[in-house]
């Protein structure tokens, strides 16, 4: 794992403000060139001439992946003017939206359009492109990645030529691209499921730890979207349960919303990390007041008000995905180690669930998945915790989340990603001089 931040490392080297650095400033670019294409064809040219120029590719989204796999010291595609809905298929519900499209946006029109995803994360800051590249996923006992709700792909190959891929075209690419983590081209486009926009009510309490695990599975079963935040050093965590409503809808009230996403959540959430940061032995007892200042509520509203929340307070995360039914007994180890170690964390960690899927790389592979994301405020030492939560995640089997802090190699990833193999065959392929290669791609996915 990073030992420094990118910026403090680039305070040491007396180097130039990077073109590029990701949101949690743990990775920046120096590109020779950077480009922001129009058009597909636009983008096709700009990957021809650097392919010809020798230079390596990579595209960036809005910088909400923690690791480095969008770093290039070639060409940086930027998604700035790649944006916007291309097309709405009702008969086929369907949504095709260029590839800097944030979700922001695509979630926005689509609600104006009667529309909706069945399923997405907490934040929609990134693009579409990133997200689905990286496997970002909410939760869900139907449904999770925004990979596996991709019905079509158009993909810009090394040779400047676009391929477009489905599960009835170039269906062996597709299979994989779906979360390609920018290794096998860059994609100028995607087409998402959609349907008909519906009400979520969300159910929010505090419940005891022992009491979510030992219950784990029926509250997973019992809800459509289930999820939970632990905080550490307490055995209080807040829990979330999100299912179709028939409505009317009930959203929260402005004052209400505000004090618990931007005062709580964020604003008080910030003073108190700051606390932490510089005064460690203070955490502990900053995790209880905090375990205990959420209390219950309930609303419902369209799926993306509830699906996601504001974030700004900046963290580092690591995310492990692990067999679901491993992951009360890690949750257990998890909790131990806290106790037992000295740690000081005083961010929670947060644990989703989602179905199997049948894409190359994603982290459900084959496996109905539970996923345990830890954090620390930024600033805050954290590669000690990070490294005793990975030895528990990897002894369950665990696949990390690819666009999160982790230190897996792709002789480890090899093992439990049965496909491993038929994804780094695919990359010789297409891409065998490793234009969009890069450092981190060489860790993951080997020479």
């Amino acid at each position: 794992m990073v030992g420094t931040t990118a910026r403090t490392a680039r305070r040491g080297r007396g180097l130039a403000p990077p073109a590029w650095c990701n949101w949690a400033g743990t990775a920046e670019a120096r590109p020779l060139r950077t480009v922001a294409p129009a058009t597909t064809g636009a983008l096709a040219e700009a990957v021809r001439r650097a392919a010809e120029d020798g230079l390596r590719v990579k595209a960036a989204g809005t910088g909400h992946s923690f690791t480095a796999a969008a770093v290039t010291d070639g060409v940086l595609v930027r998604p700035d003017r790649l944006t916007g809905i291309r097309r709405i298929d009702r008969a086929a519900g369907t949504v095709t939206a260029a590839a800097g499209t944030t979700l922001r946006r695509l979630n926005r029109e689509l609600a104006a359009a009667g529309l909706s995803l069945a399923n997405m994360g907490d934040i929609m800051e990134q693009t579409v492109s990133g997200a689905v590249s990286t496997g970002t996923h909410g939760t869900g006992r139907g449904s999770g990645s925004l990979a596996a709700q991709l019905r079509a792909l158009e993909l810009v190959l090394a040779d400047g030529s676009v391929l477009r891929c489905s599960p009835e075209e170039n269906a062996d690419v597709f299979a994989a691209a779906r979360i390609g983590l920018g290794a096998l081209g860059v994609i100028s486009e995607v087409t998402l499921a959609v349907e008909p926009l519906f009400l979520l009510t969300a159910r929010e309490e505090p419940m005891r730890l022992g009491a979510v695990l030992a219950d784990f599975e029926h509250l997973v079963r019992d809800n459509e979207h289930f999820e939970f935040y632990w905080f550490p050093h307490t055995d209080r965590c807040a829990t979330k349960r999100n299912n179709r409503s028939r409505g009317p809808a009930a959203p929260l009230p402005p004052v209400a919303g505000w004090l618990t996403d931007e005062f709580l959540s964020n604003g008080a959430f910030q003073a108190a990390c700051s606390l932490g940061r510089a005064v460690p032995a203070a955490v502990p007892g900053i995790a209880r007041i905090a375990g205990r200042a959420l209390g219950a509520r309930t609303y419902t509203d369209i799926p993306y008000k509830v699906f996601t929340s504001p974030r700004r307070v900046r963290f580092v995360e690591m995310e492990y995905a692990l067999p679901r039914a491993a992951a009360p007994a890690a949750l257990r180890e998890l909790a131990d180690l806290v106790e037992r170690s000295g740690l000081r964390v005083g961010f929670p960690v947060e644990v989703r669930v989602t179905p199997a899927d049948d894409i190359t790389l994603s982290t459900a592979s084959g496996r109905e998945t539970a996923y345990i994301a830890v954090h620390q405020y930024r600033g805050v030492p954290y590669e000690g915790y990070f490294t005793a939560a990975e030895r528990i995640m990897t002894a369950h089997g665990g696949r990390p989340h690819w666009g999160k802090l982790h230190s897996r190699d792709a002789e480890y990833l090899a093992g439990v990603y049965p496909r491993f193999g038929e994804f780094t065959a695919l990359r010789d392929r297409l891409d065998p001089t490793r234009v969009f290669g890069n450092d981190y791609l060489r860790r993951v996915l080997g020479g």
